[in-house]
């Protein structure tokens, strides 16, 4: 249910699709038409995502709620927990966070039958002194974790759609 792909070649995290930068993407879909800010709520209010609210608030700081989230999918704000706004369409939404290292990305499409529903995210490298660029060895050595972490996200927001 959840598939790798390729970036879209319009999405807002193209720009992180750079030698050095780590980038992904995921799809699914769902057989009924899904407005954007109900899949943002639909994402960030998943079980899971919820846990790692919890873990911000209580390690960084960074509190949240459901309603920072209703608020987040309705333009009405441009912060959320650990994360700023960096783009926004009407069908896409640009996260950045606190640290300005990983990006997180949504965006829906109208398909026939339903709503292809997407997620990805990206690393930004970072330059060492040395001169090399690197993502970092606590980014790479999360990846594993990270992109099976991706398909949960996203498979735990599907099933709150459906």
């Amino acid at each position: 249910m959840i598939t790798p792909s390729d970036l879209p070649a319009k999405a807002l995290l193209q720009k992180y699709a750079y030698p050095g930068a780590y980038t992904d993407c995921y799809f699914t879909e769902v057989a009924r038409s899904i407005p954007f800010p109900e899949y943002i709520e639909a994402f960030y209010t998943t079980w899971v995502f919820k846990l790692e609210r919890f873990i911000l608030t209580h390690i960084v700081n960074k509190p949240s709620s459901d309603l920072d989230v209703h608020r987040l999918s309705r333009a009405e704000i441009n912060a959320f927990a650990a994360w700023t706004v960096e783009g926004r369409t009407p069908d896409q939404l640009l996260m950045c966070d606190y640290l300005r290292r990983t990006r997180s990305w949504l965006m829906v499409v109208p398909v026939k039958g339903g709503t292809r529903l997407y997620f990805g995210s990206a690393v930004v490298p970072v330059r060492r002194k040395s001169g090399e660029v690197t993502l970092g060895t606590s980014y790479r050595a999360l990846m594993g974790f990270h992109k099976l972490y991706s398909r949960i996200l996203l498979s735990a927001a599907r099933s709150r759609l459906i």
